[in-house]
């Protein structure tokens, strides 16, 4: 009889698993979404080693990407965390001493070629990211450096030439194009657009009787016709200024505006008029129970 052939698996085991909330990490350094990236960190860390891992922050909403990348970090308690943003000037490079004995210097040294080398040297020993920003701004010619350097782990400065270590090294991109297709293909993508999921928000998580589950309904319908996913401490501030302070369809339009990422005004003006009254009277109701419960 013949026996299964034993396919070996490309698992390996995760560098840095993900916090158990890592919502809740994130949050704490900056970043609060409602979506759970634990997964897509699973599939970026437990794949196959590469001689660097890339993680590709992509995204529509511009430095949201870059809240992401720098909260991830602190989440992941990387020793070492290291940023180089290709937007800001660029000072001049740090010329190397000359030593006559052995020839002409090596040439100068950018913040970026810096950046680069300190990752690699920190790597060897201890858990190290380097968050590259806005890269579309950066020649084209670096592009193709970085992915041979990204694809050899191996980084070189005239003579200079270091490795980077594959189990401590995580290299994040952030551009607003799309990145070099070679690049591209070495990566793993993960998108940090917020308002993709929508969490079921309680009476009783807020400290609220059922009384105010009528108002949460018409809250949800509210968010839901106009395509908002508030995370939980937006919900938490949009709740208090209903409660407390919000008392007009147009009050409630600020309140939404004000408090919520990425709402589109127009919508809220035009497409809501029946959801917007519909919370308002469960407000009243709820305010008016309330009342009458405390006398």
């Amino acid at each position: 009889m013949r026996q299964a052939a034993t396919v070996p698996s490309l698992a390996r085991p995760a560098l840095h698993a993900p916090p158990m909330n890592l919502r809740h990490a994130l949050a704490q350094h900056g970043f609060e979404s409602n979506d759970d990236y634990g997964f897509a960190l699973r599939c970026l860390f437990e794949s196959r080693p590469a001689p660097v891992r890339v993680l590709h922050v992509d995204g529509a909403a511009g430095r949201r990407k870059t809240a992401f990348a720098t909260a991830l970090a602190h989440a992941l308690e990387y020793p070492h965390i290291l940023y180089h943003d290709f937007s800001q000037p660029v000072p001049p490079p740090i010329l190397q001493p000359t030593d006559e004995a052995h020839g002409p210097s090596e040439p100068p040294m950018s913040a970026f070629e810096r950046a680069v080398t300190e990752a690699c040297a920190y790597s060897e020993a201890e858990r190290t990211v380097l968050i590259l920003d806005q890269l579309h701004l950066a020649d084209f010619a670096l592009h193709i450096r970085l992915h041979h350097f990204a694809s050899s782990g191996e980084w070189r400065h005239g003579s200079i030439s270091l490795a980077a270590n594959p189990r401590h090294l995580l290299l994040v991109l952030l551009s607003e194009n799309p990145l070099y297709h070679s690049l591209a293909r070495i990566s793993f993508r993960i998108w940090t657009d917020a308002q993709r999921a929508f969490l079921d928000y309680r009476p009783e998580d807020y400290g609220l009787d059922d009384a105010a589950r009528p108002l949460f309904q018409a809250l949800a319908a509210l968010l839901e016709r106009a395509g908002l996913s508030p995370t939980p401490s937006e919900f938490s501030r949009v709740l208090d200024d209903l409660l407390h302070r919000a008392r007009s369809e147009e009050q409630l339009r600020q309140v939404l505006y004000g408090r919520i990422e990425n709402v589109a005004r127009e919508r809220l003006e035009g497409a809501c008029g029946a959801e917007l009254t519909s919370v308002l009277d469960a407000l009243s109701r709820f305010l008016g129970h309330d009342h009458i419960e405390l006398g």
